[in-house]
Parts: C-alpha cells; sequence; structure tokens
C-alpha cells in the first residue's frame, strides 16, 4: 500500500522538530548511554538534554520511514510515533525548566531597581513563535498516525 501523504510529510517534519530539540536542549553531536547495570538508565531518564537526545533517535526512525520508496509497516510507523509522544509533549516544559535554572534570579530581581516606568511594556509581549511552530509540527505528527492506521483499516499492512 502506498504511503499516506500525511506520512510522506513527516520527512521534513522530523527534521525541523529534531533541529528545535537540539537548539532546546543543547544536544551534542554524540550521546553516549550507560548500559552498565538495568538501573544505570534512572539518572540519565530524568535529564531533559538525555529525554531530547532519545527523542531525537526516534525522530531519525521517523525521518527515514517517511522517506518514499523505504518499505515499512503500520505498527512499526504507530510503534515509533507512540514512543516519540511522551517527549514530545514533555518538551516545552522542559524547554521553560531548563530555561529558568540557567538564569541568575538575584541579577534579574536587583536589576529591576534600576527599570524606570517607561521601559516596561505597555502589554503582554507576542507569542513564542518557536513554540508555535513546534505545536503545528507535533500536531501532523498526531495526524499522520491516524492517516496511517486509517489507511490500514486498522491491520498491520506493509507501506512503500
Amino acid at each position: 500500500m502506498a504511503k499516506p501523504d500525511e506520512l510522506l510529510a513527516l520527512h521534513d517534519v522530523a527534521g525541523e522538530l529534531f533541529e528545535l530539540l537540539r537548539s532546546w536542549f543543547d544536544v551534542p553531536a554524540s550521546v553516549p548511554l550507560d548500559l552498565s547495570a538495568v538501573d544505570a538508565a534512572v539518572r540519565e531518564l530524568g535529564d531533559p538534554q538525555m529525554i531530547a537526545a532519545l527523542a531525537m533517535r526516534k525522530l531519525q526512525a521517523l525521518h527515514l520511514l517517511a522517506t518514499p520508496g523505504v518499505r515499512t509497516t503500520t505498527d512499526v510507523v504507530v510503534t515509533i510515533i507512540q514512543d516519540l509522544q511522551r517527549a514530545l509533549l514533555q518538551a516545552p516544559r522542559m524547554r521553560l525548566q531548563v530555561k529558568a535554572a540557567a538564569v541568575d534570579w538575584d541579577a534579574e530581581l536587583a536589576g529591576l531597581d534600576d527599570l524606570e516606568p517607561d521601559d516596561a511594556p505597555a502589554e503582554a509581549s507576542g507569542r513564542d513563535a518557536e513554540l508555535d511552530r513546534f505545536r503545528e509540527l507535533h500536531r501532523r505528527v498526531n495526524a499522520a498516525v491516524v492517516a496511517v492506521v486509517e489507511a490500514g483499516d486498522g491491520e498491520i499492512v506493509i507501506l512503500v
């Protein structure tokens, strides 16, 4: 069966999400995994950078599966996207936590004393364009998994 257009569109979506996660969490080009013991991952799996890195690995797989001509099956696509979901849901919140942890709050609060009344904005600033784009890309991932399930009519089928 031919891959749904929504799945093929994930080829570019996966690349864009990959780069957003890299920039948000400063993920290096290579990330080591601690396989010394079964519970060695406890510390790593709580680290936002490691969570982003593992999601980026899933995005690499999704990018491949969304490539025209690469054979896959509906269950593989659903599984990869399901594995990716938790990280995509958590990423915006983790991004804010990482940014907040990096701020010198004492210096920021001390700087408030130096502000003049005219320095304050008249109203709250606009939306976060990166976050809006991230949410749109995530929505497209969700639309693709629905299209894949519908294309297979709930059955496991080969997609090309």
